[in-house]
């Protein structure tokens, strides 16, 4: 007994002392020995960065739980899923006989249905839906229906069939006795119907109302039937051809649009040089005056609105520099500015001169007609290569033959701008030197180009542009004779 109530001290851990002994029994007896259970801290989990407290709320309920991968529902249960039968009395059924309304021939048929309802029509009668096909008379069709190409027995026939089967004219032309009536169409049936039922309303109508006419075009009918068999009965080898020429048209309405598009750009060049001339013209035949400071400020911030560059306003609140004005903006490409650099380059003048009021002034417009120069000389190097490539393609088309248009644009806009020039060296003298847009004839849509044209000039380059035409494939009929 020593032994054994040692061994229990001993795995218990427990002294042997009496004390240890009598409370060992109290706790043992009054539960005291039950260790306290710690509680483990809760895994808090914070929201994340950038979301909603609404939707965190959603997700984060008070359960602590972690949010659900598939959406439960655990409100209800199995007890709830039960059904629920009700306690009033099964409405009492009877097999009655009904007679449909649709029907004429008065058959009587029988169907469940309950006793409340006993003596109602047909529930499903209101889907009975006839059309109304009119009816006339034989003074009627003897006054106005009469027609030489049908037979009162025949008319007869087709609006019996039309009442019978509802305006279905693909089962009435099915059904057409063609033992009695030769055979007619179904566009045929349809324009004698609709025919006779305009001319019925009209006859009908009352005195100042106007009728509902019902149109049909059989000719429009019968035209796109036949289309629609050609369509279908065209082979492989047509239908590949159709492609090609669909795929053809769209390439040469590319192909204008681009053309119509680099006349305009042309045009706006063409425009803008000629205006640039006219003003630097009449600024030298202008006498010299002293111009108010205000104004010469207020010109130096306008800027034509043909040229190529637009140069930062310079009405703003505040101190600015003036060497911001000669700044060129972000819309000028690279190959702008490698230009004008090249081309201040060669004239030797500084590419960041002294900015006083007319260095920018003069500066800025300087640097302007740099840009419509090179934009000039890339819309005159496109026109000679197509010029070129045209003739090349006539002479393949006509070997050992040489298509005479004309000197070229290079030669005639060079002599157009010595004219220019020596016209500028005189500004006393009269001006007799042509425009770049007389040189250089791009006919284009009236006020396409911003109404640079008038209507008078427009159609004049017209008449102009057919007579060097009409010149031009008399040479050619020439060279083949």
């Amino acid at each position: 007994m020593d032994a054994s109530s040692n061994d229990v001290r001993e795995i218990m851990d427990l002294d042997g002392s009496e004390k240890n002994e009598a409370s060992m029994v109290k706790e043992a007896l009054m539960g005291a020995d039950k260790k306290k259970k710690i509680k483990k801290p809760e895994s808090s989990f914070k929201k994340p960065d950038g979301m909603h407290r609404e939707l965190w709320g959603l997700l984060w309920t008070d359960n602590k739980d972690a949010p659900p991968i598939i959406p439960t529902d655990t409100n209800q249960g199995y007890k709830q899923m039960k059904a629920k039968i009700g306690r009033s009395k099964v409405r009492p059924w009877k097999f009655m006989p009904f007679t449909n309304p649709a029907r004429k021939d008065g058959a009587i048929f029988n169907h469940w249905r309950r006793v409340a309802d006993e003596g109602k029509d047909y529930p499903f009668a209101r889907f009975n839906k006839t059309v109304d096909v009119p009816v006339y008379t034989d003074i009627e069709y003897q006054q106005h229906l009469h027609d030489e190409n049908w037979s009162r027995q025949e008319t007869d026939h087709l609006f019996d069939l039309c009442k019978r089967f509802s305006l279905r004219f693909i089962v009435v032309h099915d059904r057409w006795d063609r033992v009695k009536f030769p055979n007619r169409s179904v566009e045929d049936l349809k324009e004698r119907f609709y025919g006779i039922w305009n001319t019925l309303t009209k006859v009908r109508a009352a005195h100042g109302t106007e009728p509902r006419i019902r149109i049909f075009d059989a000719d429009h009918e019968r035209k796109r039937k036949e289309q629609l068999i050609k369509l279908f009965n065209r082979d492989p080898e047509q239908v590949k051809e159709e492609e090609q020429l669909l795929q053809e048209l769209k390439k040469i309405e590319l192909r204008k649009k681009e053309r119509e598009k680099k006349t305009q750009d042309l045009q706006k060049l063409i425009t803008a040089a000629d205006s640039n001339m006219e003003s630097r013209r009449m600024e030298r035949k202008t006498t010299k005056k002293k111009v108010p400071p205000s104004q010469k400020s207020r010109d130096i911030g306008a800027t034509p609105e043909s040229t190529g560059i637009k140069f930062p306003d310079s009405k703003q609140s505040g101190v600015s520099l003036r060497s911001q004005r000669m700044k060129l903006p972000a819309t000028v490409g690279q190959k702008k500015t490698k230009a004008i650099e090249q081309v201040l380059d060669e004239l030797a003048i500084d590419l960041n001169p002294i900015p006083t009021e007319d260095i920018v002034q003069h500066f800025n417009e300087l640097r302007q007609d740099i840009v419509l120069l090179y934009e000039l000389k890339l819309a005159l190097a496109n026109c000679e290569y197509e010029l070129q490539t045209l003739r090349h393609r006539y002479e393949t088309l006509a070997p050992g033959k040489v298509l005479d248009v004309g000197p070229s644009p290079a030669s005639t806009l060079s002599t157009s701008m010595a004219d220019i020039a020596t016209a500028e060296s005189k500004p006393d003298s009269p001006s007799k030197a042509r425009k770049i847009s007389e040189t250089i004839d791009v006919v284009g849509p009236s006020g396409a180009v911003g109404g640079s044209l008038t209507e008078e000039s427009f159609h004049r380059k017209r008449r102009l542009a057919a007579i060097e035409q009409s010149n031009i494939l008399k040479k050619i009929t020439k060279q083949k004779v």
